[in-house]
């Protein structure tokens, strides 16, 4: 009879200041096999190792190694009767805290009513080896994010993100640093407000296309439509970004960027990958029982990795044959070639303009579709809107005539109805995780949902109802503009102004030709659409039916006569 066993140690020490370390990040794993003859052997591992190690020789030695090291999370938590009074928050159990009354889909409401019933806009959660503090007002986001940015712009490590999936070049999960400020600036500087004007021409071009496209496929359902949409971003954010042309289907680099889009979307939201909360996990081999979350992590990372690649590398192709267009990348790769630099600046300078590009890639085109679905989810619901819209359309432009940028401050309403579209669902219902170093291993989550249905400054919030935003036929200045929906602080979205623009000469154009309306099934009776969201960081209809028709013959006759 074999008489071996294996003994597991983990082991660290307290800080200068006694604190426990993060186990998860410092501790030191020990494994001792005691052969039959009492032959014994020891090997000590730092985290990098322990899993994937232990793993491929003792399995069991391996789960007892996870479970040691939750366990030690769990300790940590012993220290946090030290600290300050923190934010309330619901009833929670020993050890775990909050584990089992998380929410497992939209979060953004839950934590929406828990501050409601707390009476708290901060609200505090406790999980093992993470704690979350909520900001449900735009009061506390801005005196954290906003009068105190400095503290509270960093992001908290995301293995699963940055480690697994290589979304390390995108400055929304980018650390808080010089590395950050450099690929911020580029992007402030390429679509800032000022700059954002540039590209009116090209959101222009691509509204009147998305209208042809819908004009060519007269059974659009509102699947199909809001495939238009996508292709209109896509085409869009490829112009500005590349100055590459898109097929007119089952184009490669827009598939490239939903996929990609998909992945960061699911894997961003706090609690989806138990890697996120135990950070060592990384290194479990991908073909353990459990370890799925490896597998589609590298399957991610393709869509990741071409995103960043592929579109950029074209570019620097067609510079080199001298066919490039202007675009965002063509400008900032010309500029370097007439620079000065060092290789060696040269080389980060590069990298930042690779990844610049990259996130108005990804993040432009997913957010804008999200937002005209919603749009078209709005005008469903309440026909009326539409109809007010359009006449005062056709009061300002008259016969014959397409929206234009020129227009837009005659045309309030239209306006009001794209800063409810923004309001009601928005494409990002709560923010990506702010870092803050009390408590130890915390977060900071802006809940946009909350602030952007906030009963104090738009009543009946779940209504859509852009006469809010209006008084006396204009906009009113004293209600709140729904920018949250584009985040806070140091952190917020770079290419709104694009994003906006963009919004607005769309869903002014749709208005202006087409009716929005119910479909019918093969009987003649109306279909009901349905209302509910793909559940990640950014929240989009799921497909759902209707129709949309002509105004007249007009209006297909000025829908044939854009551009083609």
């Amino acid at each position: 009879m074999d008489n071996s066993r294996l003994a597991l140690a983990v082991s660290f020490s307290p800080d200068s200041q006694g604190r426990l370390p993060s186990p998860l990040r410092t501790a030191r794993f020990s494994y001792t096999y005691i052969f039959g003859d009492g032959d014994r052997r020891e090997r000590s591992l730092s985290p990098m190792f322990a899993v994937s190690s232990l793993i491929s020789s003792h399995p069991t030695a391996a789960v007892a190694l996870f479970a040691g090291a939750l366990f030690l999370g769990m300790w940590k938590r012993r220290d946090r009767s030290t600290l300050p009074l923190l934010p309330p928050g619901p009833k929670k159990f020993p050890l775990v805290g909050h584990l089992f009354v998380m929410p497992s889909g939209r979060q953004w409401e839950t934590y929406t009513v828990w501050s409601k019933e707390l009476g708290s806009d901060v609200i505090h959660l406790d999980l093992p080896g993470t704690s979350i503090v909520v900001l449900s007002s735009m009061e506390a986001a801005k005196e954290l994010f906003e009068k105190r940015s400095s503290l509270y712009s960093d992001r908290p490590n995301l293995p699963m993100l940055v480690d697994l999936m290589g979304w390390g070049f995108s400055v929304a999960f980018m650390k808080y640093g010089e590395r950050w400020r450099a690929h911020r600036k580029l992007l402030h500087d390429g679509f800032n407000t000022s700059a954002a004007k540039q590209f009116h021409t090209q959101e222009r071009a691509a509204a009147h296309a998305v209208l042809r496209r819908i004009l060519r496929d007269p059974h659009s359902s509102c699947g199909d439509v809001v495939e238009h949409f996508r292709h209109m971003a896509g085409a869009l954010v490829m112009d500005i970004t590349y100055g590459i042309d898109v097929r007119e289907d089952e184009d490669p680099y827009i598939r490239v960027a939903e996929e990609a889009m998909y992945g960061m979307s699911v894997a961003s939201i706090p609690g989806a990958f138990l890697v996120d909360s135990v950070p060592i996990l990384r290194y479990v081999p991908d073909w353990v029982p459990g370890a799925g979350f490896k597998r589609k992590a590298k399957e991610w990372k393709k869509f990741a990795s071409d995103l960043v690649e592929v579109p950029f590398k074209e570019t620097q192709r067609n510079m080199n044959l001298g066919k490039a267009r202007p675009s965002f990348t063509f400008t900032n790769l010309r500029r370097l070639e007439l620079e000065d630099n060092t290789e060696t600046d040269k080389t980060k300078r590069e990298a930042a303009i690779r990844a610049a590009g990259a996130n108005m890639y990804a993040a432009g085109s997913d957010t804008t579709v999200a937002s005209l679905g919603t749009f078209v989810l709005g005008m469903l619901l309440n026909p009326e809107v539409q109809q007010k819209a359009q006449a005062e359309l056709d009061a300002v432009l008259g016969p014959g005539q397409l929206p234009d940028f020129v227009d837009e401050d005659s045309l309030p309403y239209v306006s009001a109805i794209v800063k409810e579209t923004l309001r009601w669902r928005p494409a990002v219902p709560i923010g990506v995780p702010h870092y803050i170093i009390v408590p130890a291993n915390s977060v900071i989550i802006g809940n946009t949902w909350a602030i952007l249905h906030d009963e104090t400054m738009y009543p009946d919030p779940d209504m859509f109802d852009p006469e809010r935003f209006l008084l006396d036929g204009k906009l009113n200045e004293e209600i709140r503009h729904p920018g949250a929906a584009f985040g806070f602080g140091r952190r917020i979205c770079p290419g709104r102004h694009v994003a906006s623009s963009a919004l607005w000469i769309t869903i002014a154009s749709v208005l202006s030709t087409y009716n929005i309306g119910k479909a019918t099934n093969e009987d003649g009776e109306v279909i009901e659409p349905t209302y509910e969201y793909f559940l990640g960081l950014i929240s989009s209809p799921l497909p759902f039916k209707c129709s949309f028709t002509p105004r007249s013959a007009q209006a297909v006759k000025l829908i044939r006569s854009t551009t083609q």
